[in-house]
Order: C-alpha cells, then sequence, then structure tokens
C-alpha cells in the first residue's frame, strides 16, 4: 500500500512511533515522578447562581492524583476486586473519574464507563453485559442505580459526592444552598460506601499486580443498526498507542506546559484519549469541566486558565461562536482543537479561528479505534471539508462497497477500513460481532469515503445507519423498541435527519395500530421517560405504511431518502 499521506504531513510529525510497553496508568507515574508539583487537575465551577460570584476552583497536583490513585487501587484490592474484574465508572467530569479510572487500572481492573444521563433502563444493560461487580457513582445518581441494581451481579457500591474537591468557599455554598436541592445529599444502604472513606482505609503503596499492556483496559459501548450496543474492548495498549500518536501529531507541543480544557464528557472514548491520556502524557493540566452545557463556566475557564487544546464537537464551538458573552472573555490561549464526531461546518471553524486565534481542523475516529484515526495537519495543509490524513502507524484503505473485497481508485468511494496499533482488540463476548467487523487484520467501519491523490479523506456516507447527533451515537433500534411498548404504535423506524446545530436529530416514522390514536407530543414524552434526552425523536411522522423489503423487512434508508429529497426541495 503507497501511503500517500506522509508527503503532507506536517513538518515534525514521524511517519513512525515507538510505543512503549506499559500499562496505561504509566502515563500518570511518568508525570508525578517527573512534576510532582504541577497542576494535574483543575476543578471546581462559576458560582452564577450566586450574584457576583467569580469562578471558583481548586487545583490537584500530579503528586495528589498519583496518591489517591494509589489508594484507590489499594482499596480495590481489599474488597476483593481481581485482575479483570470490571468496574463501572458512573460519574461526570471530575477528579474522581480521573482516580476510579486509573485506581482500576492499577488494581488490573477493566473498566466500563457509563454515560451520566442514562435512564435506569440503559444503566441495567450496561451493568448486566459487562458483568460489572463494582461499581463508582455520583450521589445524586444513586437513586438511579438503586432502581436496578437488584438486577445486575453489583456487590461493592461506592458512591462520591461531586463537592469533595470542590475549594473550600464553593464547598460551603454548595452544601448550604444546593446540594440537597439538586439531589446530592443521599443516605446509603449498609454495605455502600462514600469514596472519600474508601481513600482514607487504603495504603499508598499501590497493589502488585501484573498488568500487561496487551491486556484489556477499557470496554467502550458503541453500537450499530443489529441491536443495543455492544462494547469496543480496548487494551492498554491501544489507548496508549493512540495517545502517542496524538502526541506525535503536535510536535511543537511542550511537555509539562500544556492545558486541556476537558468540556467533552470522560465517559466518551474521544475525551478519554486527547483530554485525560493525552494530559497525562504530556504532564499537562486537565481544566474540567462537569457540564458542557453551561457555557458560562466553560469560557470563565479558558479566560483565567488559559488552556492551549479544546477538543470538541460541533455543536460545542458552535455553542461558543453565538454566545452573545464570547466578547468579554479573552480565548486567545487556545492553540489547536480536533473537532470530531460530526461534520464541522467552513463557517464554524473560520468564526472560531477569529474569536480565538487558535487552529480548528476537523478529524476522524470511532470508539472501535480508541478513537483517533485521521486528523488534519494542525499547522500544515488543513483541508476544510476532509478529515485529514491517517495517524502515524495506521493504514487506511477503501474497500468497494458491494463486496468489500476489492480496494477502490483514487477519487472512488468506499468502505473505510483501518488498521493501527490502536484498533481494538474485538467485541465483549460477540465473537460473531467481531469476525464481522475485523476482517483479515482491517477494522470495517461501515463509513464511505473518498481519498483524494494527497490522502485527504472525505466522509461521503454511512453505511451504519447510526445517528450522530452533537456527538452522541444514537442507535434506531434503540428508539424504535421504546415506541413498540407504546400500546398504540404498530410500527416504528427511526433515522437521522439533518440539523443545523447537532449535526444530525433522530426522526421517527410510526403507523398506528387499527382504532388507536396519539399525537407526536405523546409520543416524544413517552420516548422521554425510557430514553436519554439526546436520543429522544425531535420529530414524529405518522404514516399508513412503512417501506420494506420483500421479506417485510423496514426500510429505513428509504425513509431517510425521502427525508434529504424533501430537504433539497425545500432549500430550492
Amino acid at each position: 500500500m503507497e501511503r500517500v499521506w506522509y508527503k503532507n504531513y506536517e513538518k515534525g510529525v514521524p511517519t513512525t512511533l515507538d510505543y512503549p510497553k506499559t500499562p496505561l496508568f504509566g502515563l500518570l507515574d511518568n508525570a508525578a515522578a517527573e512534576y510532582p508539583d504541577r497542576a494535574a487537575i483543575i476543578f471546581g465551577a462559576v458560582a452564577h447562581k450566586l450574584p457576583g460570584q467569580p469562578l471558583l476552583d481548586a487545583t490537584l497536583s500530579y503528586r495528589a492524583l498519583r496518591d489517591a490513585v494509589n489508594h484507590f487501587a489499594n482499596a480495590l484490592a481489599q474488597m476483593g476486586v481481581k485482575k479483570g474484574d470490571r468496574v463501572a465508572i458512573y460519574l461526570p467530569n471530575s477528579p474522581q473519574f480521573a482516580i476510579a479510572y486509573y485506581g482500576a487500572l492499577k488494581a488490573g481492573a477493566v473498566i466500563a464507563p457509563v454515560n451520566p444521563i442514562y435512564t435506569p433502563r440503559e444503566l441495567e444493560f450496561i451493568l448486566q453485559d459487562s458483568g460489572a461487580e463494582t461499581i463508582v457513582a455520583l450521589s445524586q445518581f444513586y437513586p438511579k442505580l438503586q432502581e436496578v441494581r437488584a438486577k445486575t451481579k453489583l456487590k461493592r457500591v461506592i458512591v462520591a459526592n461531586i463537592k469533595e474537591y470542590f475549594p473550600p468557599f464553593l464547598k460551603m455554598l454548595f452544601t448550604l444552598a444546593m446540594e440537597k436541592k439538586e439531589g446530592h445529599r443521599v443516605d446509603l444502604v449498609a454495605g455502600d460506601v462514600w469514596f472519600q472513606d474508601v481513600l482514607k482505609n487504603a495504603g499508598a503503596v499501590p497493589p502488585k499486580v501484573d498488568v500487561q499492556s496487551n491486556d484489556d483496559a477499557v470496554l467502550l459501548y458503541t453500537g450499530g443498526t443489529t441491536g443495543l450496543p455492544k462494547a469496543a474492548q480496548l487494551t492498554h495498549s491501544n489507548l496508549l498507542a493512540n495517545a502517542v500518536q496524538l502526541r506525535a501529531w503536535i510536535p511543537w507541543a511542550k511537555e509539562g506546559n500544556e492545558g486541556f480544557l476537558t468540556a467533552l464528557p470522560l465517559f466518551h472514548s474521544y475525551a478519554m484519549t486527547t483530554c485525560l491520556n493525552e494530559a497525562m502524557l504530556l504532564a499537562g493540566t486537565l481544566i474540567l469541566i462537569p457540564n458542557p452545557r453551561d457555557l458560562v463556566h466553560v469560557l470563565k475557564a479558558i479566560d483565567r486558565h488559559k488552556p492551549s487544546f479544546f477538543p470538541g464537537v460541533p455543536t460545542l464551538y458552535t455553542a461558543v461562536n453565538n454566545n452573545p458573552e464570547v466578547v468579554k472573555y479573552n480565548l486567545r490561549s487556545i492553540k489547536a482543537c480536533v473537532s470530531g464526531a460530526a461534520g464541522l461546518p467552513v463557517e464554524v471553524a473560520k468564526k472560531f479561528g477569529e474569536i480565538t486565534g487558535g487552529r480548528l481542523v476537523e478529524g476522524y475516529g470511532l470508539s472501535e479505534a480508541s478513537p483517533v484515526v485521521t486528523a488534519n495537519p494542525i499547522y500544515g495543509e488543513n483541508r476544510i471539508g476532509t478529515i485529514g490524513l491517517p495517524m502515524p502507524d495506521t493504514d487506511v484503505k477503501l474497500m468497494d462497497i458491494e463486496g468489500g473485497t476489492k480496494e477502490v481508485p483514487i477519487g472512488e468511494p468506499g468502505e473505510l477500513c483501518v488498521q493501527g496499533p490502536q484498533v481494538m482488540k474485538g467485541y465483549w463476548n460477540k465473537p460473531e460481532e467481531t469476525a464481522k467487523t475485523i476482517r483479515d487484520g482491517w477494522l470495517h467501519t461501515g463509513d464511505v469515503a473518498v481519498m483524494d491523490a494527497d490522502g485527504y479523506f472525505r466522509i461521503v456516507d454511512r453505511l451504519k445507519e447510526m445517528i450522530i447527533s452533537g456527538g452522541y451515537n444514537i442507535y434506531p433500534r434503540e428508539i424504535e423498541e421504546v415506541l413498540y411498548q407504546h400500546p398504540a404504535v404498530l410500527e416504528a423506524a427511526a433515522i437521522g435527519v439533518a440539523d443545523s446545530y447537532r449535526g444530525e436529530s433522530a426522526k421517527a416514522f410510526v403507523v398506528l395500530k387499527t382504532g388507536q390514536k396519539a399525537t407526536a407530543d405523546e409520543l416524544i414524552a413517552f420516548c422521554k421517560q425510557n430514553l436519554a434526552p439526546y436520543k429522544v425523536p425531535r420529530a414524529i411522522e405518522f404514516r399508513e405504511a412503512l417501506p420494506k423489503t420483500m421479506i417485510g423487512k423496514i426500510l429505513r434508508r428509504e425513509l431517510a431518502a425521502e427525508e434529504k429529497a424533501k430537504a433539497a426541495q425545500t432549500k430550492q
């Protein structure tokens, strides 16, 4: 394979790399040994509910973070967690997430991150499928956990309060004014333990667990159109390799000197690699934003802490661009942002660059690849509308869509297939799904792309019918299964439709049972009870029948084509 993309690499970016044969938590240990007093994490909040309050935050040094991680690893071992056991992390962006993440890995466990806004039904699925016996949960989520724990294998529940790492004044304000009101104050059932008690009662010397680089590290739940989410098995070496690749992509970054504005949720593969692990590799500072919708916090954090990197999704950059308060803040510290998860509109990138002075480029990845596969050069040639060039040591080829056996020539569309050290081991307990997705050593992404003569790739279509809304994956069948639970629904199909803000949003097509009645608002309200907010369809269209194949399979593809045709007519 001729790697034509090498000639367009930014100056200083190597084509091949050396990867340490160490566990992922070695990134933190190395940073703490070299920069013990440097800020590893900055965390707090904007007390904007109290007039006149400034940004209130606290700092956790690399020494303090490493020590807390060692305490947590010891605690897990003392509680009976063994190598290979799954530990679920059910937390927002917070110091507790980083402590639980690296602590569980140091104890030899495999992490199963959980989206904090999942409904009890979705939480139950992740816990059952992963077989997690231990969970670290936020106190605010504790009631939701209680609803499903009897249906899971959970033996150990560790509960963290968001205020634990707040600075003293903010902690006091939170305790007095917000803790009970917002559901953070809970009483634990017998046997459950508080996060801080766990840390206090364990030693500082990490447990001796033989963790190898090819051991599983994280089960990242992703999915497709064939059913409920499935877990990509990512090893320590997969995640470490992707962090090293990204480090090579920014050769001008300085170790011990960079800040990472972390508004993307850490449970997601994108932030896990581009923020958490990358910051540890560079001994950088994680500036944690628990709620990315709190744009005041985002803007104040950039203004005060001067981060150089701000990984995000188009909707986040759009929100910054269009915030009427943005002119009040100095965002000029931003050097580079790689946008992922959805197509980056030209006007968004241009305006964001004008506001910050930084470079906003588009990249591409998927959880099965830890996740970064390609990116535009930061200070090299950024080709707007493309997903850029493959990372070092990453091969990408396009295979014919019909049979998937022949590589297509330059300029013709084909399924994007990936090979590299960041590609997952497989899907957790799903050998058939693994065999369909990884064939002859190549990860078949289900995305259709075109490569130009210089090795820049452009996504043109999606074989998968997954909906990507604001950077989140939505699986049509999940929406459909909820709609089918409504007594008035006979048939349902969900697709993604163009959304100027989110990239895509979900739309459902419904056929009602004979003699039954239901309104769109009623069905949307029903979905809200059973789906995370971003999965809820924003529009419902009633039909007398849905398009089907000869054997009766509903053709989502045909519905999507109709919507595209209608959108095109509207523009004319």
